[in-house]
């Protein structure tokens, strides 16, 4: 099981990763298309897709490793059973919220799916398609989150912690 989770968060990375190069694309070929007298419909359009789906692809991948910005000023003063404690606390409001958000997002694509809603632009995409990208993203950083709460209540250590003390090790070697 733990091999499905690294593969799925370093997978929804990858694909966030993969939808910043398409926006590089996208904006490439409008550059070039104003340059050469191309026109290029609804690329801001699709950049703007693909910008969606890649922040909320990357959500877990860079939670993950510790990447998102986090307020520990109360957390990393305490220790033992109370840092555990507030380490659970937080990691459950951070389930529910981000779970409800995955829900409702999901919802909306189904939806959008159900009653055919198509983007405005001069390119009529199915909405869906766009924000399924969303909801995935949201989806796998719910199962993130949860991930590291099992472990806080197995014990263990959550994987932004892990990641952190990998980081301090990796300076440390470098001086």
């Amino acid at each position: 099981m733990r091999k499905f989770l690294d593969w799925l968060y370093t997978g929804s990375g990858v694909l966030a990763g993969v939808f910043l190069i398409l926006i590089a694309a996208l904006s490439l070929t409008q550059i070039c298309g104003r340059v050469l007298g191309f026109d290029a419909y609804s690329f801001d359009d699709f950049a703007g897709f693909c910008m969606a789906a890649s922040s909320f692809l990357g959500l877990a991948h860079t939670y993950r490793r510790n990447e998102h910005i986090r307020v520990a000023i109360l957390v990393e003063r305490l220790s033992g059973g109370r840092r555990r404690v507030l380490e659970a606390l937080c990691l459950m409001a951070s389930t529910f919220l981000i779970g409800y958000f995955a829900w409702y997002a999901a919802d909306t694509v189904l939806t959008s799916y159900q009653i055919n809603d198509v983007s405005q632009g001069l390119v009529a995409v199915p909405l869906w398609l766009p924000q399924s990208g969303m909801a995935l993203g949201l989806a796998i950083m719910t199962i993130a989150l949860l991930d590291d709460l099992i472990a806080v209540f197995k014990r263990g250590t959550p994987s932004y912690l892990l990641a952190e003390q990998s980081k301090k090790i990796a300076m440390s070697e470098n001086i």
